[in-house]
């Protein structure tokens, strides 16, 4: 098959589309619907591995302690490698990068293969190859989530995230029953087996899609200051801190449902292990069915609105689970949880989305998927530990009565902004880079003199503060804004990069929505021509 093109081009700039787009619109591009098909497959595979690991470590080992350990290796990667995996998928070329992962997973999936039809298999180095696979699905996360908005045009952004939804939603059914079966049918080998040749021949899908990699002409940024500077632009965008304030609060309650949910399963009448399948795929069904119908919500409803009415349906669905005597109400009261999940889930993706530009795109959604991950891991332990002391019901309650109370409070206090900024790329020659040769190692001073007219000084104020933070958010390592006290229309902005090429990358990384800001900023210059601009160097 010929292999399968895709343009380095801005969403934003593409060819506008139908006012109305579907939810299965963006699956209509070739390119999208051949690496959604492998996302579903890689997620399929990652219930099965999971499934089947925890299932073989019970057939190892009788100690509580080690089967647990199986989840707790599958998903400490992300904490440890979520940050670096992140800076790595905007460092080097995203195309290798996802190829690189896809075939790490394959690998690890036939190495599992052999050990376990050799007979090596022991409890220790299925801990360690359950690791080992944790480590390819926290380097895949971001790497995929920056890939996406670059294969679909801006308009279908939400349509494409809540497909993604769908493929997760539809493996959590899909893995642990085609799992379930092999291992009843033929044995856990045989999970592995099909894990591995799936793994092996979504690695080649991969291979098919031809993307034009950009280099940068600066070379690769090192890693510890790519890591800093999305730190920094995660701290200074108030978009971004507002998503994963609630990101987290969303999480830490909502899991307490699914943390849970064996014990619920166990407590309906006739409550057995298909029962907590049961409502595990009701779940994921009422998930699937919204995702079908967010493009109208998301036409009727902005975005915070959406996320308000999921948590509040996501509250009274805990609510109904804590007290249901049997199946007839906790599939609906599921299916209603389910569909919360995804519309909160997907409104709070799209918004981190659309506030992170593509320099720096991984490293943001690595830091969404963090916070996601330890927001869930506190809130089973939060909630276990209150089900423990008190009661089953009482845990639930509290989740559902808090998740609703927090939310309406972080959607009141944790401003995002209220609009979208354009963070597409600059316009080239918006400005002219430095021409002079590099002045060596060192810190690199900028000064930027402005005069302006005294009365205006609280505007001007209100747009430096902006300008403070963009300029951080692009990678400076320090900022400043000195008055001069003998002439007060005569301000000096003082900015500090971490070397010469730190200071040429911001260049590079300047938005359309920097850009606007700077003519903002230029308005309020009085002075002939623009504002005087000098750089010094830091001798050491």
């Amino acid at each position: 098959m010929p292999p399968i093109t895709t343009p380095q081009t801005d969403p934003a700039t593409r060819s506008p589309m139908p006012a109305r787009i579907g939810a299965l619109t963006p699956l209509k591009l070739p390119v999208f619907r051949m690496l959604w098909s492998t996302w579903l497959i890689a997620n399929i595979c990652m219930w099965m591995n999971d499934v089947a690991a925890a299932w073989m470590m019970t057939s190892l080992t009788t100690s509580p302690i080690w089967v647990a350990l199986v989840q707790t290796a599958s998903t400490l990667p992300v904490f440890l490698l979520g940050l670096p995996s992140g800076a790595l998928a905007d460092i080097l070329d995203r195309r290798r990068w996802l190829v690189a992962t896809q075939f790490w997973l394959a690998g690890v999936a036939i190495v599992l293969c052999v050990a376990v039809a050799l007979g090596m298999m022991t409890a220790p180095l299925l801990l360690a190859l359950t690791f080992f696979n944790g480590i390819g699905l926290a380097m895949r996360w971001p790497v995929f989530s920056a890939i996406v908005p670059e294969l679909v045009p801006r308009a279908q952004l939400p349509a494409a995230l809540g497909l993604n939804g769908i493929a997760m939603n539809a493996s959590r059914i899909i893995g642990p029953l085609v799992a379930g079966m092999l291992i009843a049918s033929a044995g856990s080998l045989w999970v592995f087996v099909l894990n591995a040749v799936l793994s092996v021949a979504s690695g080649f899908i991969v291979l098919r899609w031809r993307r034009t990699h950009a280099p940068n002409p600066l070379g690769r940024e090192r890693l510890v200051s790519a890591m800093r500077v999305g730190m920094q632009f995660v701290r200074q965008s108030q978009r971004m801190r507002a998503v994963l304030a609630r990101v987290s609060l969303a999480f830490l309650h909502s899991t307490a449902l699914l943390a849970l949910l064996p014990l619920l399963a166990r407590g309906l009448d006739g409550g057995d292990a298909g029962t907590f399948t049961l409502l595990l795929a009701a779940m994921g069904a009422g998930a699937i069915v919204a995702v079908l119908f967010l493009p109208r919500l998301r036409q009727r409803y902005e975005r915070d609105q959406l996320v308000l009415r999921g948590t509040l349906l996501q509250s009274l669905s805990t609510a109904v689970m804590a007290v249901a005597p049997n199946v007839w109400v906790a599939v609906p009261a599921m299916c209603l949880a389910g569909a919360a999940w995804i519309t909160v889930a997907n409104s709070l993706a799209v918004s981190a989305q659309l506030a992170l530009p593509d320099w720096v795109r991984a490293r943001g959604m690595s830091m969404y998927q963090m916070a996601i991950m330890g927001a869930s891991a506190f809130g089973a332990a939060l909630w276990g530990q209150i089900a423990t002391v008190g009661t089953l019901q009482l845990s639930l309650l509290l989740a559902a009565a808090s998740g609703a109370i927090t939310m309406l409070l972080a959607l009141r206090l944790v401003v995002d902004g209220g609009i979208d900024d354009d963070v597409s790329p600059a316009k080239p020659g918006w400005a002219d880079a430095p021409a002079h040769p590099a002045p060596g190692e060192g810190r690199l001073v900028i000064t930027v003199e402005y005069l302006i007219d005294p009365a205006r000084a609280a505007a001007f104020h209100v747009v430096m503060q902006q300008t403070r933070r963009s300029r951080l958010s692009e990678g400076a390592i320090g900022w400043e804004l000195l008055h001069d006290i003998a002439e007060p229309g005569r301000y000096v902005e003082q900015i500090v990069d971490e070397s010469w090429t730190g200071h040429l990358r911001r260049f590079h990384r300047a938005t359309a929505a920097d850009l606007a800001l700077r003519e903002r900023r230029l308005a309020f210059h009085l002075g002939e021509g623009a504002p005087r601009v000098t750089r010094y160097v830091v001798q050491r």
